[in-house]
C-alpha cells in the first residue's frame, strides 16, 4: 500500500511540475507563433501542446539520467552524455509534432511546422540561455 501511495504521489506531482513548467514555453511558444503564422493562435491549445511537450520532456530526460546513472548534481558529465543528447533531439521533435499537431489558428486551420520548428526552437535557445545563466551564477 505504501508504494502505491508513492507511485500516486509521484505522479500527481510530475503532472503539477509539469503544468507549471509548461507556462513560460507556452507564453513564448504563442507570441513566436502568433508572430510567424501572422495570425492568432488559441492559446490554451499552445499550453496544452507545452504541457505534453513538458510531460514528455521530463520523463524522457529522467530515463537518459537514470541510463547514465548521473540523478544528482553536478550534471556536467550528464548534459555531455551522448544518450542525454539523444534525449534533448527526441525531447523537441515531440514538441514539433505536438504544437503541429494540437494548435490551430483562430480561422481553425492548422499551423504550419515550420512555425512549430521556430516556435521550439526559440524556447529552447531561451532555456539554454537561462539554464546557463544560472549554472554560472551558481
Amino acid at each position: 500500500m505504501t508504494s502505491l501511495l508513492a507511485l500516486l504521489s509521484s505522479l500527481i506531482s510530475w503532472v503539477l511540475y509539469s503544468s507549471v513548467a509548461a507556462i513560460a514555453p507556452s507564453m513564448v511558444a504563442w507570441i513566436v507563433l502568433r508572430w510567424s503564422e501572422r495570425a492568432p493562435v488559441v492559446f490554451n491549445r499552445t499550453y496544452l501542446a507545452c504541457l505534453v511537450w513538458s510531460l514528455a520532456t521530463l520523463l524522457i530526460g529522467a530515463v537518459a539520467a537514470a541510463h547514465v546513472g548521473i540523478t544528482r548534481p553536478p550534471f556536467g558529465p550528464l548534459i555531455a552524455s551522448g544518450p542525454f543528447r539523444v534525449a534533448l533531439v527526441l525531447s523537441m521533435l515531440i514538441g514539433v509534432m505536438a504544437l503541429w499537431r494540437l494548435v490551430p489558428r483562430i480561422d481553425a486551420r492548422r499551423i504550419r511546422i515550420s512555425s512549430a520548428c521556430i516556435a521550439v526552437a526559440v524556447v529552447m535557445a531561451i532555456s539554454f540561455g537561462v539554464l546557463t545563466t544560472l549554472a554560472s551564477v551558481s
